[in-house]
């Protein structure tokens, strides 16, 4: 056991219980770091780009998830490491200010430890790497802005904020259908955005989705649709201009709140009880009807009593539905959410063009769709797909393709893809690098040859010659002084990514190269590991 001594020469423990624990210290902890980062950033290389392969992960459970997206495939894949946790933190964190590019931030990160350990191993001190790393994202989020395009769109014209999310669309499983899925997801983003203040609230645009049909029958519904049918089977299927009483108290006798016994010893009595219990639902009833409400929707059940007295008088009533799709029912219609139904007045209803309940298939699923609303910004993209996990993918790409709009509306600054924005950079930093003192001039370069890991992966996954397909795109870069050129992994025969229509947004990939720089410093910054050792 290591001993430490104080001033008078008494002996002290340092670490409690050392013999149980294992220590990583200086070059062999950052090596072990290093190789964990760059583990999980391997798993992901592979599915970057157009030509990227999905992975297939199951849980504990038993459910099976299959997707391209590096936030998801990192958050179920259970990493154990406390450096691979780092790694998936760093995917999250791109994922929820950004939404798309969380394999690329990895893939970046991943390059940029693995130059480092080349320089570590050259003893270089680590802090010397992380600052210069640092004056080299500062070079390289400076030359993005230079490269960088603003486009003009407006409601009218929304053709460029389309292709930009057809990029995002291309590297998922849905590619097939990346036009019809990128209009929708732009048309649900203009829908719901507040164009003076170039703000989207995309919590206005619920995703929901059914098994069956194919793809190409996902719809986007200005209104909402809600997985509930009528709560009686011969209620009407379709009213026009409801007037909607949105109710979060039971259609129910009110119960007292102490504990109550009732002693029934007649059929009187128990006649008087069920008079009295239909006075009640008679009067709900009726005051539903008193402020002229046409299709009532309720949080909660109610019986089979209630639900024949509500047929009976011609009310139609949907039942068990959720609080967060009765909220955007309130916000769609302009209604409010009544508590008791002594406070239900004319003004608080909802209104709504058509309400509708459709069918699908030979199954009985039925949905209910709430349609031309008085206040249209609420929306709902209704996707269909062949499998559970069709769907599920899908809603995760249209995340990703209804973030880059609003990345776009936000700041409508462009970069062009298919590598072609982390070569110019790579150029730029390499170039600057000669202007460097000092030991940070190797950090530097090895910055530039770190941005090269995206493009290298691009090609390796669209079936090319890596290295050759690399250097001859930079060479080409360098000789026309074209930063569009990128790898062409859709073999359209043109490197020229505005031609291929190749675009990403400007603060995505600004947010990439600073998220990926923050995390290596992190990692580079710890020198010593001490870990229980049942965690071995």
């Amino acid at each position: 056991m290591a001993l430490a001594f104080d001033e008078y020469g008494r002996p002290f423990i340092i670490l409690r219980e050392q013999e149980q624990k294992t220590r990583a210290k200086g070059l062999e902890a950052q090596k072990a770091n290093i190789m964990a980062a760059k583990s999980v950033a391997r798993i992901l290389r592979t599915s970057l780009g157009p030509k990227g392969m999905d992975k297939m992960l199951q849980s504990g459970d038993g459910d099976v998830t299959i997707s391209n997206d590096g936030a998801t495939i990192l958050e179920q894949m259970e990493v154990e490491n406390q450096i691979g946790k780092l790694m998936v933190e760093l995917s999250r964190s791109q994922d929820y200010e950004i939404g798309d590019g969380t394999t690329g931030v990895v893939v970046t990160a991943g390059a940029l430890l693995e130059q480092a350990e080349i320089l570590l191993e050259r003893g270089i001190h680590p802090i010397r790497v992380a600052e210069g790393y640092e004056q080299a994202a500062r070079i390289a989020v400076d030359h993005l802005s230079k490269i960088s395009h603003s486009f003009e769109f407006s409601s009218t014209n929304i053709q460029p904020l389309v292709q930009t999310c057809m990029t995002t669309l291309s590297s998922k499983i849905v590619n097939r259908c990346k036009a019809l899925l990128a209009e929708i997801a732009v048309k649900a983003v203009l829908a719901v955005a507040d164009l003076e203040r170039k703000d989207v609230n995309l919590d206005l645009i619920k995703v929901e989705g059914k098994v069956g049909g194919k793809l190409e029958d996902t719809e986007l519904v200005y209104g909402i649709v809600v997985d509930k049918d009528m709560s009686h089977p011969q209620m009407p299927k379709r009213i026009e201009d409801a007037k909607i009483a949105i109710l979060t108290c039971p259609f129910e006798p009110p119960k007292p709140k102490t504990k109550h016994k009732i002693d029934i010893d007649s059929t009187e009595k128990f006649e008087a009880l069920r008079e009295a219990e239909k006075k009640y639902f008679d009067e709900m009833v009726q005051k539903c009807k008193d402020v002229g409400a046409t299709l009532v929707i309720c949080q909660w059940g109610f019986d089979d009593e209630a639900n024949h007295l509500l047929m009976h008088r011609g009310l139609p009533a949907v039942r068990w539905v959720g609080g967060v799709e009765l909220e955007l029912i309130a916000i769609a219609t302009g209604g409010r959410i009544v508590p008791r139904f002594q406070e239900l007045t004319p003004e608080k209803l909802g209104r709504a063009g058509i309400v509708r309940e459709k069918s699908f298939g030979t199954t009985k699923d039925r949905m209910l769709y709430i349609e031309q609303c008085a206040n249209s910004r609420a929306v709902t993209i209704f996707i269909r797909g062949a499998s559970k996990m069709m769907v599920e993918e899908t809603k995760r790409s249209i995340h990703d393709a209804l973030c880059v709009a609003r990345n776009l509306i936000r700041d409508n600054s462009i970069v062009y893809g298919g590598g072609s924005a982390e070569i110019a950079c790579s150029i730029a930093v390499e170039a600057a690098a000669d202007r460097i003192p000092g030991v940070e001039q190797y950090a530097v370069r090895a910055f530039a040859d770190a941005l090269d890991g995206v493009p290298m992966a691009l090609a390796e996954n669209s079936g090319l010659q890596p290295i050759d397909t690399l250097t001859a795109v930079k060479a080409q870069q360098i000789k026309e002084k074209n930063p569009h050129l990128g790898i062409d992994c859709n073999d359209v025969k043109t490197n020229d990514m505005k031609e291929q229509n190749v675009f990403e947004t400007l603060i995505g990939k600004k947010q990439q190269i600073l998220l990926a720089t923050q995390v290596v410093k992190m990692i580079l910054k710890i020198d010593d590991v001490i870990t229980p050792s049942q965690y071995i």
